[in-house]
């Protein structure tokens, strides 16, 4: 079995650390190993078995899961609002909120959640860089034709949350966001496994969800929050169509790790110039919320 190392640049440090994901063994049986695609690809990416699995995470002792989840994931617990013992469920922890002062917001565009980044300057970069699998497309992505013809030039970003990081996502920019469109799917883990082979069928197959935020200088912004294998749900928090402010919460994903979707108009907004450098390098970077990410 072909063993990938998946690495990333940590974008305060500069250092490349390589990451172990939780449950990364199966993820290699998963997407590696002809005989796991066979048995098992078939059920992960079905709705019973993140529902199932997702009902097990709010019954109450799941919460014994939770220390050593913590310990094994070196989360930094002083800066959760709440103490680990004070959760009624694991998924009570999972989408903990942050101490107000966690996570400052800086000027300019910022990234809506923690997690590793890439960022494509113009949509057509994605085909050099997923060069596997069929060609991606935004109007398969959106379902919406007449919404792909319009944000055909813009510039995409992709934020990977792994089950240790913050599981609330935020809006990235001062404005007005639409009600959200929900579109069906499966549940296909967006593991930089299953990212590496399976790029369309992730984002084009699995449950997702946007909304059109409308902003005063940069143009329609679409925030499409994408469900994965052992996510139960994508839950929005926030109030459609009244004003936000930057760094506002949008919403969190239940357990499990989760991917936002970025669309942004190229010539209004311009992506910082380390994270597309090291995208054009095929190294992820992570970055938290309230981070500048683009102007």
């Amino acid at each position: 079995m072909t063993v990938m190392k998946i690495k990333f640049i940590d974008r305060k440090t500069g250092k490349i650390i390589t990451e172990t994901p939780p449950g990364e063994g199966y993820l290699k049986l998963l997407y590696n190993n002809p005989f796991g695609k066979m048995a098992l690809l078939p059920l992960v990416k079905r709705k019973f078995l993140s529902s199932w699995y997702g009902k097990l995470m709010n019954k109450p002792n799941s919460i014994n899961k939770i220390n050593s989840f913590v310990r094994e994931l070196q989360i930094d617990m002083s800066e959760a609002e709440r103490p680990s013992e004070d959760y009624i469920s694991f998924n009570d922890f999972f989408y903990r909120k942050l101490k107000p002062d966690a996570r400052p917001i800086e000027e300019g565009f910022i990234s809506p959640g923690d997690g590793k980044m890439l960022a494509f300057k113009n949509i057509s970069d994605i085909h050099n860089f997923f060069i596997k699998g069929r060609k991606f497309t935004l109007e398969e992505f959106l379902d919406n034709k007449e919404l792909a013809t319009k944000h055909k030039d813009d510039s995409l970003i992709i934020l990977r949350l792994a089950p240790n990081d913050y599981h609330r996502y935020h809006f990235p920019y001062d404005g007005t966001p639409s009600e959200v469109t929900k579109i069906k799917g499966r549940y296909f883990s967006v593991s930089p496994y299953a990212l590496a082979t399976n790029f369309t069928k992730v984002f084009c197959e699995n449950k997702r969800e946007y909304c059109t935020l409308k902003t005063h200088d940069k143009g329609d912004i679409i925030i499409a929050p994408v469900g994965a294998t052992m996510v139960g749900s994508i839950i929005e928090t926030y109030t459609p169509n009244i004003e936000v402010k930057k760094g506002d919460e949008m919403g969190y994903f239940a357990f499990g790790g989760s991917t936002i979707v970025l669309l942004v108009n190229s010539s209004k907004i311009t992506i910082d110039e380390d994270i597309l450098t090291n995208t054009k390098n095929k190294m992820e970077t992570f970055v938290k919320m309230g981070e500048r990410i683009g102007n």
